[in-house]
């Protein structure tokens, strides 16, 4: 087997991935954590989904045995995951020519350089499949669900197909609406909606422990009058205003007890550059999400490619996975990693999302 082959070879690539530091994304390790079990080995994924539970156990009379309590039931649904493949060209004149960061007179031989440039391309364009997986992970809990659009040809144009997967049917249930725009005035009871938000999901059993907010929000809640009455409560344990650096953007900007939960309040301004080049927002403009730390999980469907080592197809499973293809007529060298991921919550809305400034 020739350095070519073990250099471009798939399990060599998918071993060298594994190895490299993956990029912090806030909302989906934080929301949508993915275990060994969330890895399938078919084009297909399971999603398991329940409601919430505030259940007891019965009380038993003396002398007898127990009493049959009856699982708790769910629903399993077999999706096909959306398919992310960004890839990227090699030619002879990027072999041969200084490397980003390389010095000027550098002895790196064109073999040695195009071994860089792969673990330098392997790791961008994973890179990038975090942040579309961190687009989707903001788009569930804002949406309760995510429209993708699949482009047929050259990323940005209009010819795509729509992915869509939604998890309700009917009205949105995680869509709560505030009596007022928390804007609307320095004393509005932004406190009463929290209790509110809180209390649509503790009814149903599901924790209660961030308020993920956009930036403008954040601004907005500190400046409240009543929330900072709260706050600078000394006599009871009701808060603490002490921020937390969180990653990529993230930050816990206070901790409020509302009706006896500790809320953590973080507020997220990271941003990414859309299909047209427009930089948006993740959590855009005006919103909240009120939840829990793994509040759902990301489960990964195989991909399967032909190899350009035996032109026969062979399926893989795992989060990331690179193909090499090359071209001897154009003499270039392709380089594409590929991921499909999918979202989903574990039990039934354990998001409640609002809007709640005047300007959106």
């Amino acid at each position: 087997m020739s350095y070519q082959d073990i250099l471009y070879g798939t399990p060599t690539m998918i071993a060298a991935l594994k190895e490299l530091p993956p990029r912090t994304t806030f909302l989906r390790d934080r929301y949508f954590p993915s275990a060994p079990s969330d890895v399938f080995g078919s084009d297909k994924v399971l999603m398991d989904i329940k409601d919430g539970s505030t259940k007891i156990a019965p009380v038993v009379a003396p002398r007898k045995k127990g009493i049959v309590v009856e699982r708790e039931g769910y629903v399993t649904k077999e999706l096909a995951p959306p398919l992310i493949a960004p890839k990227r060209k090699l030619t002879f004149d990027d072999i041969n020519k200084r490397g980003f960061g390389e010095a000027l007179f550098s002895n790196l031989t064109p073999q040695q350089r195009e071994a860089q440039i792969l673990a330098n391309d392997l790791v961008e364009l994973s890179s990038l499949i975090d942040g579309r997986e961190e687009y989707i992970a903001a788009q569930a809990l804002l949406n309760n669900g995510y429209t993708l659009k699949q482009f047929v040809d050259e990323y940005g144009t209009n010819n795509y197909e729509e992915y869509e997967l939604m998890f309700y049917t009917g009205s949105n249930p995680a869509l709560f609406t505030p009596s007022n725009k928390w804007d609307s005035s320095t004393s509005y009871d932004i406190y009463g909606d929290l209790v509110a938000m809180c209390k649509l999901l503790t009814k149903r059993g599901l924790p209660v422990e961030d308020l993920v907010m956009s930036s403008d929000v954040a601004e907005v809640i500190l400046h409240n009058q009543s929330i900072q009455k709260i706050l600078d409560n000394r006599r009871i344990n009701v808060g603490d205003v002490t921020p937390i650096a969180l990653p990529d953007g993230a930050a816990r900007v206070a901790v409020l007890n509302v009706a006896g939960h500790n809320i953590n309040l973080i507020s997220y301004d990271s941003q990414y550059t859309d299909e047209t080049g427009t930089t948006e927002s993740y959590m855009g403009e005006g919103n909240v999400v009120l939840t829990a730390p793994g509040a759902g999980r990301t489960l990964y469907g195989a991909v399967t490619q032909m190899e350009q080592a035996d032109h026969a197809f062979h399926t893989y499973a795992g989060a990331r996975i690179p193909r090499y293809m090359a071209n001897e007529e154009e003499d270039v060298r392709t380089l594409r990693v590929s991921a499909r991921p999918l979202l989903v919550p574990n039990n039934i809305t354990p998001w409640i999302k609002a809007n709640v400034l005047t300007a959106n």
